[in-house]
């Protein structure tokens, strides 16, 4: 029975039981930026319910618009979405964000796939690994993936040889066209490796996808690489389930985004690829950047965010080389691409004649001139294909001209025909270098289509779009109504009334002919002067009555159509200029005589009857005819559904926009087929699972076993809950919408019973429990404070007694340590000073010592002086009386003159002898001085020696007096130890006498043999002398201590000896230093002494230079010089005349030997008394 239901998005709330919500019960209420929120119910007011929501927020709700929330649902949410104890809206969302945030994007609803796109790379889904687990696999018995569907499908054809299809539906963004590569992957995988020897055809179909992407993809609003068609792949096998061949079918391309695009869209990507194309390519065909044409200019978005376009363009390239496009081809290719680009760049203005134009200016006749050069065509038959339009009647051929308006019109339908006709070209090319298999008898085919559109402003291809989707929800309520239907006669069900949601209306609305929306708009399109105005009119005058057509209040030329996903608002502003498809003679003339033969290749020539007939063509007809040719395929195979679902408008991963998903749930068809169910039988369980659930309802209904029983029980409680309309099957239990929540709120109810109940005597349990473990826990904790109060007690008074005794001790040993303290520090004390005044003592001995030695020293040292002075002063004294003497002589006599000087020279050298003999004397006491030193060093050696030898016989006597005396005591030691010794071995006798008369008198009266027994003395005997040796040795290794302590002490008293030793050679360096010192200080006052007779010289020269005198002169200066060397003199000699003039040489020579001998005897003389008396002080 089939039955129109328009049950809308509300159907499903209509499904709530309000009598099953009570005070507690969790449910889900309507929020607007969640979509749905659960909570809990706290009051109930008629038909008003007071909710807590779980995000602590209070709202109120009227009863009806409440649904049952499943408590004992998983927390990772369940994978089939039928397997839901409510089947509603608020249960799918939240199945599917639950499984969305653990990664899990794949969920199933029955045999429909749902596929939400996580915005980013899960490559641990879709490796050889997860392929081969999935291979063979029955659907359901792992977790749901795009594999499962495709195996399904594979297996299905090979078992029973019948063509099968997956369709793949969702919005632009959802990842339609990523879920069709891992199922033609897939399918590859299960069916490869057909051909050999070439590329394989699951290859070529694989990597036909870059070259598809390039001229059929473009980025939109809500998605970066949109398909703007519709593409059905048929993978052929053959018998043995390989790949044998395939075929891609399009649909609808979006043919006015060639010319017309709104921010922030691009156009085609191939557009955008040409422009970053090599240089020498962009230069060959006079490119640039994208914002310098009209067609691309449009929009401000001329790149994507990690996108590159070069790099894109070359793996374009190598994809177009894989498929077969030769080289030579796809330069023709993207020689057109470049004409469409320069096309849109041809500006029209007003011409001289009225409604014509010409070119604008120079750039846009650079452009036309480009095209034409692109295209191979005549430049001035592009021009008037143009300007110009020819219209061909019975009689003649009418020429018109076109204003700049329908000038730009015919330009961009020009650029929109041949990118049509590029795209078909491409399409027919890859269909045959892939190859098709007319053998095949199944196949396998995979439709990308687009979702549901509605943005706010829908055109024609919104209007197809949507159409298309119509058709395939209706396959899809028809599949979902068959799986149903296959469900209740598999259990043997009656289902004959239950209603089938179905929306042939609103297809008959659109494509019935004639009346429907199609043929009026083809009908507008015939009539020169139609308007979309007209066109609108035209259906609000035929459709005012139809339920799925609704006319805007405030719009003229707006119409409403009412579609399963909703209301969609139509702007036909474009509809009749999208929905022409003229062929152009003049366009069609003009490129089939290209001199390229891919150009003309692409517009073939028509003959003129041909060119009558189909002038005009209408895209709606031909995409309802594509369309129908598509569900045709479709119904000739088993249908197999996903749908994808784009979970935010942002393109980003871990974002799950309710409101988003809800509206393509709804569009996808998804709550359609959820209807479908819901009109049935939404929830079915098996006997078992019926019974561990809802058995607490009816507990005498558990007695019996097996299966009969199980059904009988299960029955039993349906009838004691009073529920009617439910269907018991074979092995399951189809139970219609509300029941299940009823049932959940019968057993809730007995469940809050019994828990209170329970509750009740396990408080009581508990409490009593506590109570008597209190009592006994008090019992026990009083015993224990009480003995440890005792034992506290106990202890104090021991530990005071321990105190008082510790405090006796320690006060004792405290002042005992104080004693022994103090006696020692007193003589410690004692000693040190007792050793200070000692040493006190003998420094001022020894200073006193030394002071005498000094002032012994001294005195001699100033006697010595003195000495010298009174002989300094009498051998002036002497000298002076020479001299006076001299110079007398020389007065009175000249001979008496040699005489005399020879008398003053013999005093003079006994004077010299008396002081070379006080000279000698001095270095003798010097000698003797030196040789008392070494005297006194070898006393203070040989008192060294003394002392060591000393040390060692002292020493040697005190280890020979230790040695006696540990003699005496070992043989003491020895003696007592032996006498002891003798005491038990005599006792040890008399026992063991004592012991054989004791066994002699034993054995005569109990005769006993026994063994002899070993007397054990000797080994006694040994260990006494064993221990002995061994203390002898502790004795000995003592004694060798102590002989090591005495040596390191000897060996120290050596060291002290040498440090003193040492210190008396540095002594002896000190001496010696001073006597050098002395020394030099004697040689300054030689040079002084030197310098002295360098003057007495001196003044001699210059007495005998002055040649001879008076003697009256030489006694006056004589005299005078004579009073001037010594005014101690008491007496002078008269000094002769001279008698010769020689006398001057003479006497300046025994002058100078006189001053010579002198300085010599009387510094040598000082000399050796300055170091005589520095050898008597030291």
């Amino acid at each position: 029975m089939r039955k129109t239901c328009v049950a809308g998005a509300s159907h499903l709330l209509e499904m709530g039981m309000p009598e099953n919500v009570v005070v507690g019960s969790h449910i889900w209420v309507e929020d607007q930026e969640l979509v749905w929120i659960d909570g809990q119910v706290i009051d109930i007011n008629g038909e008003e319910a007071e909710i807590q929501t779980s995000n602590g927020e209070t709202v109120v709700a009227n009863l009806s618009k409440l649904h049952p929330k499943d408590m004992e649902s998983p927390e990772s949410g369940v994978d089939d979405m039928t397997k839901l104890a409510y089947l509603h809206e608020p249960g799918l969302l939240h199945n599917l964000a639950t499984r969305f945030e653990i990664n899990e994007i794949y969920t199933y609803t029955g045999n429909v796939l749902i596929a939400i796109n996580p915005f980013q790379r899960l490559s641990h889904l879709y490796d050889a690994y997860v392929m081969k687990h999935y291979k063979g696999v029955p659907i359901g018995e792992l977790s749901p993936h795009v594999f499962a569907i495709a195996d399904v499908a594979y297996r299905a054809m090979i078992n029973e040889g019948k063509s099968n299809s997956i369709l793949v539906s969702g919005e632009s963004g959802a990842g339609k066209t990523e879920t069709t590569k891992m199922l033609m992957c897939y399918l590859a995988y299960l069916g490869g490796h057909a051909a050999a020897g070439r590329r394989t055809v699951e290859q070529q179909v694989l990597e036909s996808n870059p070259v598809l992407e390039a001229f059929g993809n473009a980025k939109t609003v809500r998605n970066n690489n949109s398909s703007r068609f519709g593409k059905f792949v048929e993978i052929q096998f053959d018998k043995k389930g390989r790949i044998s061949g395939a075929a891609i079918r399009t649909y609808l391309l979006e043919r006015s985004r060639v010319c017309q695009i709104s921010d922030p869209e691009r156009n085609y990507h191939c557009f955008y690829l040409l422009c970053a194309a090599p240089p020498e390519e962009k230069e060959r065909y006079k490119l640039g950047n994208p914002k310098s044409f009209h067609y691309l200019n449009q929009s401000n978005c001329y790149e994507l965010v990690g996108v590159s376009d070069a790099h894109d363009y070359l793996a374009t390239r190598r994809a177009m080389d894989i498929v077969g496009i030769s080289q030579k081809e796809q330069d023709a290719i993207f020689r057109v691409v470049a004409a469409i680009l320069h096309l849109g760049n041809i500006d029209f203005v007003k011409g001289e004649e009225s409604d014509s134009a010409i070119v604008e200016d120079e750039e846009s006749k650079f452009h036309l001139q480009m095209t034409a050069d692109l295209l191979m065509c005549d430049p001035h038959a592009l021009e008037d294909a143009l300007c110009k339009r020819v219209m061909i009647t019975p009689e003649e051929i009418i020429e018109r001209t076109l204003d700049p308006h329908g000038a730009t019109i015919r330009r961009d339908g020009l650029a929109r025909t041949i990118y049509c006709h590029l795209f078909e070209w491409l399409v027919d090319k890859i269909n045959d270098s892939i190859g098709q298999d007319p053998a095949s008898k199944c196949l396998i085919g995979v439709l990308d289509i687009y979702g549901f559109e509605s943005f706010k402003t829908n055109s024609f291809e919104q209007f197809c779009i949507n159409f298309t989707n119509e058709k395939l929800q209706q396959h899809f309520n028809q599949h979902v109504f068959k799986m149903e239907q296959e469900e209740y006669t598999k259990e043997e069900i009656d289902w004959s009334y239950i209603e089938f949601v179905d929306n042939q209306d609103i297809l008959d609305l659109i494509e019935k002919k004639p009346g429907g929306i199609i043929s009026l708009l083809d009908e507008a399109c015939m009539f020169p002067k139609a308007t979309h105005e007209t066109f609108s009119q035209k259906l609000y005058q035929t459709f005012k009555d139809h339920r799925r057509f609704i006319k805007p209040k405030l719009a003229r030329s707006d119409f409403i159509i009412v579609h399963y996903a909703g209301e969609v608002q139509y702007q036909s502003d474009q509809f009749l200029d999208k929905n022409k498809d003229y062929v152009v003679v003049e366009h069609q003339n003009l490129l089939s005589s290209s001199s390229c033969s891919f150009v003309a290749g692409l517009f073939p020539s028509l003959s003129d009857e041909m060119a009558k007939s189909s002038k005009f063509s209408s895209i709606g007809a031909r995409f309802k005819l594509q369309l129908q040719q598509l569900m045709e395929t479709l119904n000739s195979t088993e249908p197999h559904y996903i749908r994808c679902v784009k979970p935010n408008n942002f393109l980003k991963p871990s974002i799950f926009e309710n409101n988003n998903v809800m509206q393509q749930l709804r569009s996808g068809g998804v709550l359609e087929a959820v209807r479908i169910k819901c009109t049935g039988y939404p929830t079915c369980r098996t006997f078992f699972e019926f019974l561990t659930r809802f058995g607490i309802l009816a507990p005498e209904a558990l007695e019996g076993k097996g299966s009969y029983e199980e059904e009988v029980a299960c029955k039993k409680i349906l009838e004691k809950m009073g529920l009617t309309g439910y269907q018991i099957g074979k092995a399951k239990i189809f139970l219609k919408a509300g029941q299940m929540a009823e049932l959940d709120a019968r057993r809730a109810g007995i469940l809050g019973i019994s828990a209170k109940v329970i509750q009740k005597q396990i408080r009581t349990h508990i409490t009593r429990k506590n109570f008597v473990s209190v009592r006994k826990a008090s019992i026990r904790i009083q015993s224990f404070w009480r003995g440890e109060l005792a034992r506290k007690l106990y202890e104090f008074l021991k530990r005071n007694a321990a105190a008082i005794k510790i405090q006796r001790d320690l006060r004792r040993f405290l002042a005992r340590n104080d004693y022994i303290r103090t006696k020692f520090s007193t003589l410690i004390l004692q000693t040190g000073l007792r050793a200070m005044v000692a040493r006190n003592e003998f420094r001022y001995r020894e200073c006193t010592k030394a002071a005498t030695i000094i002032q012994t020293g001294l005195r001699a040292m100033v006697a010595r002086n003195e000495f010298r002075y009174r002989e300094c002063t009498k051998a002036a004294t002497i000298i002076q009386t020479g001299l006076r003497a001299m110079v007398a002589r020389n007065e009175f006599r000249y001979r008496e003159c040699t005489k005399a000087a020879t008398i003053i020279q013999t005093g003079l050298r006994a004077m010299v002898a008396r002081n070379e003999f006080r000279y000698r004397e001095c270095t003798k006491a010097a000698t003797i001085i030196q040789t008392g030193l070494r005297a006194m060093v070898a006393r203070n050696e040989f008192r060294y020696r003394e002392c060591t030898k000393a040390a060692t016989i002292i020493q040697a006597s005190w280890r020979c007096h230790r040695a006696f005396s540990d003699y005496k005591k070992l043989k003491k030691a020895s003696t007592i130890s032996l006498s002891r010794w003798k005491g038990r071995a005599v006792s040890r006798e008399l026992r063991k006498q004592k012991k054989m008369v004791a066994r002699e008198v034993t054995d005569k009266a109990f005769p006993v043999i026994r063994e002899p027994s070993i007397p054990d003395r000797g080994a006694e005997k040994i260990e006494t002398l064993i221990m002995e040796v061994e203390n002898l040795k502790a004795l000995l290794r003592a004694e060798k201590q102590r002989a090591d302590q005495y040596e390191r002490k000897y060996a120290e008293a050596q060291e002290s000896n040498e440090e003193r030793r040492k210190k008396l050679e540095e002594t002896d360096g000190i001496v010696h230093q001073l006597q050098d010192s002395l020394n030099r200080m004697m040689s300054s006052m030689s040079s002084q002494v030197s310098e002295l007779k360098m003057i007495l010289s001196t003044s001699s020269r210059q007495t005998s230079t002055s040649g001879p005198v008076d003697g009256d002169e030489q006694i006056e200066f004589t005299s005078s010089n004579s009073d001037a060397s010594s005014s101690d003199s008491d007496f002078t000699f008269a000094a002769p005349i001279p008698a010769s003039p020689t006398f001057s040489a003479t006497n300046s020579s025994s002058f100078q030997l006189i001053v010579q001998d002198i300085s010599a005897a009387e510094f040598s003389g000082f000399e050796s008394d300055k170091e005589r008396a520095f050898d008597d002080y030291f």
